[in-house]
């Protein structure tokens, strides 16, 4: 039979049905798993279909393309398994028919749309108001039909006459409806529902809001593993549910639509807002990375309250105003309590009362669980085995003890034993007390603990008077104290009833939230119940809260005018207003010890803080050590309960035996406990009284600290104390403190010690806590006396406050006593000893405020000199005056003995203050005598001005108004408005008068960290001098000089500042300016500090802590940044000044460069016998030697075989750099630079007046036609043979075009280049001044030779010592004439952004600047070396202080010359050298001429062998470097790291200058000197990697001695990073082809992150990869595994890249799974591993990324 053929019709359906197939297959595979629908972006300027995946809101779960499109959504497929594909288009949503103003009362109209669930209505009332002036309400319901709403007991209704307009806080768009919340003062959008349109049908309400953080906190109730939410695609049920706390996302006990979110990610001004949706009807919320919040609800209406505060603190006021603040509970109640389920017989409890009696433990209360009933019923006693329990609250009492039991909502139906009758079930039910079934008549049956039950119906009045009357006959059988209620969330063991749940929609709604079993009625009643209120399907939520309400009134009638408790497990908002909570039934373990501190949190945040866990756990037995750790932080929940269940084991402390550690450590914190509970009572009233919290999140203390705002394994209790629990099993913990010593850690993390009794515990400066001795009840405690502690704060004050009433009495007699101590000590005496201070044995009276006071006498360190120079004798120093003073008993020889009396300075002469800063009029004060300096008249009228620029930078300037003086033409980054709002600064300014002084004070820790206001302030017209004191004596930066340590010495040491060619030495003012310096706080809080400011200047540090700045011109111009962390402090810095320029990726590989090369053979012989020896190598240069006599543009005769040379070794992937110095010969002929450049007039010149003639000097270039005799003196070589020179003045922009025009034509016609290398540019000139020295310099010789000299190098020869005469004139850009005294320091600036613009234009690449004069902001364009070294030890340790030391400068691209410049290197250190080079940011070997040569093969094999792997090291790690060259580019941080800055909280790190880090994660600690096999080095508290063996060093916080042989460098890798790395070749050429791989070292956690930035590596402005979101890509990597080893992956990541760099994203997260985890397995498996090789890793790998 003949085959059929098939049409091509066919054929082509069949190919579209295998596609079609294919594809949904891949679908299938790929996105099985709960994707999300999404609304789009309907804002009013928005596209109709626009979505980013951040921003799209979830809608319900993944349906396919025809049901989306059905409901006429859009879709859009996208590779993110979270994003939502199917999004909500603009046909959706309601439009605004009718606005009434002022209270916003509207009609809307449903746009014309389909359904999704049916029941849509179609039309809706909006109604809002401004309720108070921080309290926001809208409401949103069914325009003509009642729907369910909450019966508030304690929320008002909306009112018909608002409290104040809200024009200001609310906009409503009409087309379609959304609404926009903002913050009446500053406009800030809070809560934003453009984003996606309302629906609003009878059984499905959406609405959905942009926020303007993810600092998101609050709903509930659920196991929140941390306090703050995570926005990526968190859906959170919401309706009460019997569900134990086991860290799912399920719903819990309570009903909590209400969060706090901050107001900014940046905290920058510490506002929060809160956002309480009040609706009880079962519904989700969705938290998304945008950020924002979906909530979706399946009943009632939309009734939202935004509350707006200033702090977290005060949106909880904002909200328990709203809700009801909470009860004070009985004093008694914050005793320590004992319960069990089923503890058998009360012969069983007794025991255990007797022996926690013997033990001495504090003990307040008993309880019984369900046990003590008859047969599980209420209001009955088992009278066999509790048969003597009506006496058992006497037994108590009479040792001040209490008692509590637990009541159960649901009644049993069976009788009582002996079949007698159940009485209050049958009086219940003559009542009708019971909650029905839909008939509204049957009352509804279920199962809980009796067996069959009713349930009462709490909503109902009958119900009510029912509950009062069997509690109180209840009451009057069994003496007890206080009442716990369970179960009513409502439980039921059934799903519903015994008889199951009718098929509606109230049952099965047409959609069910995401609730735990996604059923309804699990564990709970039919939706269809009726009760008083309503459906159980609107009121489910509200059972407990009206059996709250229920009970409250059987409590007062039982206990009448005498405070009681009541403890409840399910709660609504409100609840707290009259009960406690517990966290529910958790279990044994160390999860449940740590979650239990972000659910006491958010119960605080939802206004209960009587609140606690199940202390040693509810479930499981609880191990010895984790029960002790559990009791010492559970003595401080407000709520000290020890609670376990039925068939565990006792795990009550007196079980673990009297002498264990377990009770000793149990006693000694409860002690402390009952110490401090007249503070803990005081917070409870101030929580009843105000709404403050009790226990407090750190963050709502520190609200701009970002590390407090996802601190979560601490607390506060009110201000003051702070409680630091051990929550890990067998902790290694470091760093202790001595009882009561000032702790030196601020705003950072520590490791305490704390063995196995022991849990932090720290006291805030600025506290007074009132305490009373303890006791083993509180009956006896409360008649001890009473004392206080005292903790003073940076201010030396302290404030508290005490409640103190009978403790008992509904009617509380309210007595508040203030308590004010103010210590006033001198710095020596506050340093020496504690500042804690115990006062006990107190007789105060109540209602009376106290001050104590004392005071002692300053010390000399408080004196400023009045006479710096050399030659103060007392006739001089009274002359100014000033006082004198010889004192034999001074022990310190620097200590000044002129010194400016205590009013010496200016005074105040009027201010003008406005919101953004203040101008302050100061007047000299002229009781003493000018400065003492003739030719520097003093200026009487000077201006100050403070600018608050933004909340972490501010300026103040003070200068000459009547006198346009200099000012620094360097421009700076500041924001084009200041800061107004004072709450968002991070700062106060203070000006102080007589003398006038300005102080800066840290709002969060009230330190002062600038503090002008002391004697001394000048300003005449060539010397101004001003002081402060200082927050600390750790203080960083100030340069260019060479500094012995990282940290300033301050006993009295004076350095200069004044650009020069210099080589480094001590105290020697060197190549660059950079008057800027960051402070360390004794907090650890960091700023920093920029004088902007060219002139010669010098500081003087004083151990007062002062600093000294002293300067000969131009004005005060000061920039503050606040940090508050070191890193911060250079964010900030470079914000200001500009981010450090990105290097070329080829510039990060090593360099050879040698002043002397003979000729162009000798460097084509080290380019091949580097290459011979396979040692890395990307860079080489030529030095001056390749000119002709030294002129710049020029090729001299030796050289001629350069250029090809250089065509070659690029063609080859190598880099070649050359050097040009800014001085141009001016004595040949036919030299077209200079003839250009003097017709296009570009050199600087005397000012017109005097001549106009060139500046000349003299530097290298020599005369034509000489031979030079380098046997003669220097300056007789110079005068013989050095041709004359002149400058280019490079603040002209004529002189940057000749400049780029000369460097293009010398590219483009004789030598090819990559970068520039410019030197001599301080200037240098070789003659003083000008040509015949400073003597032929015109003008004004004060300005070589000035009224007050710096201590300059070589300052008896005057400014123009090296370099030009000072009355040189320059031109800046706009034309305005300057004196080159007042701009000699910015000769280097103006320099390198023209050789770095003519690099950009001219290679059309990124290449890289290497400059050696720098000023602030220099790093936007260029690099920098350390300059001119000496071959010698102490170089190399000096190279890494001057390395941090340009981090902190914001010039990242920096090192030292390799094996040192001047002298001859010797082996051992060069190689040592070439160790420590080889993790410089900018890594070079370079020497002068007349030394031997010390590259890496000039040496032996040994050398170049070492030299190879170390090289190969870093050529491995390039990519780490380059994505940390790239975040120092984009956001300022730093690529060479200070260990201070990473582990600021480990004040060890703060002297560290021997060791440094690349970026967080990569220390290096080398070998520094002679004949040194083993090297002491630092290793801070983290987990730490060996980089070679991969192991875990185990070591942590202390001082190690790491073997260091010859041809090692020792090189750690964090824990908790993943480094990206490239196989090495031997230039970046090539390596940049290899495969990447990743470096993962897991924290203590098991965890690690790390980050890739990739592009060409030369790219300007990164345009040929630049992405769809604006940025170039960045790789994100996470890792989540177990392992004792750093393991190193090879990943096909080229490939990858390839692949991403042609997606619409620039984040990418590189998940590990299990299977790539080798430290997992066993040894053995390990060791099997290892014999298969390293292919199976790779496939390993190969599996991760493809699946993942």
């Amino acid at each position: 039979m003949k085959k059929r053929k098939f049409s091509s019709l066919e054929l082509g359906l069949i190919v579209l049905l295998i596609i079609m197939f294919a594809v949904a297959i891949t679908f299938i595979v790929l996105f099985a798993v709960d994707g999300a629908w999404s609304s789009g972006d309907t804002g009013p300027n928005e596209g109709r279909k626009r979505r980013h995946t951040s921003t799209s809101i979830a809608l319900i779960s993944l349906f396919a393309q025809q049901k989306c499109e059905a409901r006429q959504c859009c879709w859009q497929p996208l590779n993110e398994k979270n994003a939502p594909w199917c999004f909500f288009s603009s046909e959706h949503g309601y439009s605004v028919v009718t606005l009434t103003k002022p209270t916003d009362y509207g009609k809307l109209k449903r746009k014309p749309s389909a359904s999704l669930f049916g029941g849509d209505i179609q039309e809706l009332a909006f109604h809002a108001e401004m309720q108070t002036g921080n309290r926001l309400r809208f409401k949103i319901y069914d325009a003509h039909k009642q729907r369910f709403e909450v019966p508030h007991e304690h929320i008002r209704s909306v009112a018909s006459n608002p409290s104040r307009p809200i024009s200001d806080t609310l906009e409503i768009t009409r087309e379609p409806f959304a609404l926009t919340v903002r913050r009446p003062d500053n406009k800030k959008i809070l809560f934003d529902t453009r984003l996606t349109p309302l629906v609003f049908a009878d059984q499905y309400l959406q609405l959905s809001s942009m926020l303007p953080s993810d600092y998101i906190y609050g709903l509930g109730e659920h196991v929140h593993q941390n306090y703050r939410h995570s926005t990526n695609w968190r859906t959170w049920p919401i309706f009460t549910r019997d569900s134990f706390p086991n860290g799912g996302m399920h719903n819990m006990y309570g009903h909590y639509p209400f969060f706090l979110c901050m107001d900014e990610t940046d905290m920058s001004s510490g506002r929060a807002f809160g956002v309480l949706l009040l609706n009880s009807n079962a519904m989700e919320v969705t938290l998304q990375p945008a950020p924002a919040v979906t909530y979706r609800t399946i009943g009632g209406i939309l009734d939202f309250y935004i509350l707006f505060g200033e702090t977290p603190e005060q949106v909880v006021q904002e909200f328990l105003e709203l809700t009801g603040k909470p009860v004070i509970p009985p004093y008694w109640s914050l005793g320590f309590q004992l319960s069990r389920w089923n503890y058998g017989s009360l012969s069983e409890v007794k025991k255990v009362v007797e022996r926690n009696r013997a033990i001495g433990i504090p003990y307040e209360i008993q309880y019984t669980d369900i046990d003590y009933m008859e047969d599980k019923k209420d209001f009955t006693y088992d009278k066999t085995k509790f048969s003597e329990l009506p006496q058992f609250a006497d037994y108590l009492h009479e040792k001040g003890q209490k008692y509590i039991l637990i009541l159960d909502p649901a009644i049993a139906t069976s009788k009582r034993q002996g079949n007698a009758p159940y009485e209050a079930y049958d009086r219940g039910t003559e009542r009708n007390a019971w909650v029905t079934t839909s008939d509204g008549k049957t009352p509804l049956l279920g199962e809980v603990w009796p067996g069959e039950t009713v349930f009462p119906d709490y909503t109902s009045q009958d119900c009510i008077d029912w509950w009062s009357d069997e509690y109180e006959r209840l009451y009057r059988e069994i003496k007890h104290d206080a009442l716990w209620i369970d179960m009513n969330e409502v439980s039921n063991f059934k799903k519903g009833s015994i008889e199951g749940c009718k098929d509606n929609n109230l049952n099965y709604p047409p959609y069910t939230p995401k609730i735990l079993d996604e059923v309804m009625y699990s564990k709970t009643l039919c939706m269809d119940a009726k009760q008083a209120w309503g459906n159980h399907y609107d009121v489910h939520s509200l059972y407990a809260y009206s059996m709250v309400l229920a009970t409250e009134k059987a409590l007062q009638r039982v206990f009448g005018q005498n405070r009681t408790l009541m403890l409840t497990r399910s709660s609504f908002p409100g609840v707290g207003k009259y009960a406690g909570h517990w966290l529910g039934d958790n279990a044994a373990n160390w999860n449940d010890i740590k979650w239990a501190i972000p659910g006491m949190l958010e119960f605080s945040l939802f206004g209960i803080p009587y609140i606690g866990a199940d202390i040693c756990g509810f479930f499981d037995d609880s191990s010895e050590e984790l029960c002790r750790r559990w009791m010492q932080v559970g003595a401080f929940y407000p709520f000290s309960r020890n609670h376990n269940a039925e068939k565990y084991r006792d795990q009550d402390p007196a079980f673990y035996g009297a002498d264990s550690t377990l009770v000793r450590s149990s006693k000694h914190y409860l002690n402390i406990r009952y110490t401090l509970l007249p503070y803990l009572y005081t917070l409870f009233y101030k929580a009843h009284t105000t709404g403050e919290t009790v226990v407090r999140p750190i963050m709502h203390e520190f609200y701009h600290d970002s590390t407090a705002m996802v601190a979560d394994r601490q607390f506060l209790w009110g201000k003051y104390l702070l409680i630091t629990p051990v929550l890990d099993q067998v902790s290694k913990l470091q760093h202790s403190h001595n009882h009561m010593e000032l702790s030196p850690h601020r705003k950072t993390k520590v490791r305490l010690d704390m063995p196995a009794d022991k849990l932090g515990l720290h006291i805030r400066g600025g506290a007074i806590l009132p305490t009373q001795r303890p006791n083993v009840t509180t009956t006896y405690s409360r008649r001890n006396p009473m004392g206080l502690i005292v903790a003073l704060d940076d201010n030396d004050q302290a404030l508290g406050e005490l409640f103190w009433d009978d403790g008992d009495s509904r009617r509380m007699s309210a007595f508040a006593v203030l308590l004010l101590l103010l210590l006033l000590f001198c710095f020596c005496i506050c340093k020496c000893f504690a500042r804690v201070l115990f006062l006990h044995g107190l007789s105060l009276t109540l209602g009376e405020s106290y001050l104590v006071e004392w005071e002692t006498e300053s010390n000399e360190y408080e004196r400023f000199n009045c006479h710096p120079e050399d030659d103060a004798d007392e006739s001089k120093c009274k002359a100014r005056g000033c006082e004198w003073k010889v004192r034999d008993e001074i022990l310190n020889v620097s200590v000044p003995w002129c010194f400016y009396p205590k009013d010496h300075g200016y005074t105040i002469g009027g201010i003008r203050q406005t919101s953004t800063g203040m101008t302050v009029e100061i007047i000299q004060n002229v009781k003493y005598r000018s400065s003492g300096r003739p030719k520097s008249p003093d200026i009487n009228l000077l201006r100050a001005e403070i600018v608050y620029h933004s909340s972490d930078m501010f300026q103040f300037k003070i200068w000459d108004p009547s006198t346009d003086r200099y000012e620094v033409p360097v421009p700076l980054t500041v924001p084009s408005a200041p800061e107004p709002d004072e709450d968002k600064r991070l700062y106060k300014v203070i000006v102080t008068d007589k003398p006038f002084g300005i102080q800066v004070i840290r709002k969060s820790t009230g330190t002062k960290i600038w503090d002008s206001a002391v004697p001394g302030f000048t300003f005449s017209d060539m010397f101004i001098q001003v002081s402060t004191r200082l927050s600390s004596e750790f203080v960083y930066g100030f340069g260019e000089t060479e500094h012995t340590t990282y940290r300033h010495d301050l006993n009295y040491h004076t350095w200069g500042m004044f650009s020069k060619d210099q080589p480094p030495g001590y105290k020697m003012n060197c190549y660059g300016v950079h008057p800027f310096y960051m402070g360390l706080e004794n907090t650890a809080d960091a700023h920093g500090v920029l004088l902007l400011n060219s002139n010669a200047m010098d500081v003087t540090f004083q151990p007062t802590p002062a600093l000294t700045y002293r300067t000969l011109g131009g004005i005060l111009d000061f920039y503050m940044v606040l940090g508050p962390t070191p890193e911060m402090v250079v964010q900030e810095y470079t914000a200001l000044i500009g981010r450090p320029v990105l290097p070329a990726y080829w510039s990060l590989g090593f360099q050879l460069c040698r002043y002397g090369y003979k000729d162009d053979t000798e460097i084509k012989n080290l380019y091949e016998d580097m290459k011979a020896a396979g040692i890395p190598y990307d860079v080489q240069y030529a030095d001056i030697d390749y000119m002709v006599r030294q002129m710049d543009f020029t090729l001299d005769k030796e050289f001629q075989g350069l250029p090809a040379f250089v065509d070659k070794i690029r063609s080859e992937g190598m880099r070649f750099i050359f050097m040009l110095d800014p001085a141009i010969s001016g004595n040949e002929t036919n030299y077209l630079t200079f003839e250009r450049g003097k017709a296009q007039d570009v050199f600087i010149k005397w000012p017109k007046g005097l001549s106009d003639d060139i500046v000349w000097g003299k530097v290298w270039p020599d005369y034509p036609n000489v031979t030079v005799n380098t046997s003669l003196d220097w300056d007789t070589e110079v005068e013989l043979y050095r041709a004359y020179t002149a400058f280019p003045d490079f603040f002209r922009q004529r002189t940057a075009d000749w400049w780029q025009n000369e460097m293009r034509e010398y590219y483009e016609k004789t030598l090819k280049f990559d970068g520039i290398w410019i030197d001599m540019n301080e200037p240098a000139s070789f003659v003083h001044g000008t040509v015949g020295g400073a003597g032929n310099c015109l003008g004004n010789r004060d300005l070589e030779f000035p009224p007050y000299m710096p201590p300059l190098e070589s300052k008896h020869m005057g400014l123009s010592h090296k370099t030009l005469c000072m009355n040189s004139e320059q031109i800046l850009s706009d034309g305005t004439p300057v004196r080159h005294f007042d701009v000699h320091s910015l000769y280097g600036w103006s320099h390198s952004k023209p050789t770095y613009d003519a690099v950009l234009s001219i290679t059309g690449k990124r290449g890289i600047v290497v400059t050696r004069s720098t000023y602030p902001s220099s790093g936007k364009w260029v690099g920098h070396w350390l300059g001119d070294n000496y071959s010698g030890w102490d170089q190399l340790y000096k190279s890494i202080i001057g390395m941090m030391e340009f981090s902190l400068f914001g010039i990242s691209y920096t090192g030292a010359d390799i094996c040192g410049f001047f002298q001859e290197a010797e082996y051992e250190m060069c190689l040592r050298w070439m160790q420590l080079g080889a993790f410089y940011p900018y890594s070079r070997n370079h020497n002068g001429k007349g030394t031997r040569r010390q590259d890496p093969v000039a040496w032996d094999d040994k050398f170049a062998e070492a030299s190879r792997d170390v090289l190969n090291i870093r050529y491995t790690l390039l990519p780490y470097l380059y994505t940390l060259m790239y975040e120092a580019h984009t956001e300022g941080t730093t690529v060479v790291r200070p260990l201070l800055h990473e582990f600021v909280d480990d004040r060890a790190t703060w002297d560290i200058h021997r060791q440094f880090l690349w970026g967080p994660a990569l220390m290096i600690s080398p070998a520094l000197d002679e004949v040194s096999r083993s090297v002491d080095a630092y290793v801070p508290n983290a987990r730490w990697y060996d980089y070679y063996t991969s192991e875990d060093i185990g070591v942590r916080g202390k001082m190690i001695n790491m073997p260091t042989p010859l041809e090692h460098i020792n090189l750690h890798i964090r824990g908790g990073y993943i480094l990206p790395w490239q196989k090495p070749e031997n230039s970046t050429f090539y390596s940049r082809k290899n495969p990447f791989g990743l470096l993962v070292a897991l924290d203590d956690d098991g965890a690690a992150q790390g980050s890739l930035f990739w592009d060409d590596g030369e790219g300007i402005g990164f345009k040929d990869v630049q992405l769809y979101v604006g940025k170039p890509p960045q790789l994100l990597f996470f890792c989540n595994l177990q392992s004792e080893k750093a393991h190193s992956y090879l990943l096909p990541l080229n490939r990858f890249l390839g692949r991403f760099l042609r997606k619409d994203t620039a984040e990418y997260a590189f998940l590990c799974g299990r299977h790539v985890c080798l430290g997992q397995s066993s040894e053995r498996k390990r060791e099997r591993e290892r014999e298969r090789g390293r292919g199976r890793e790779r496939m390993n790998n190969e599996k991760c990324r493809e699946e993942e």
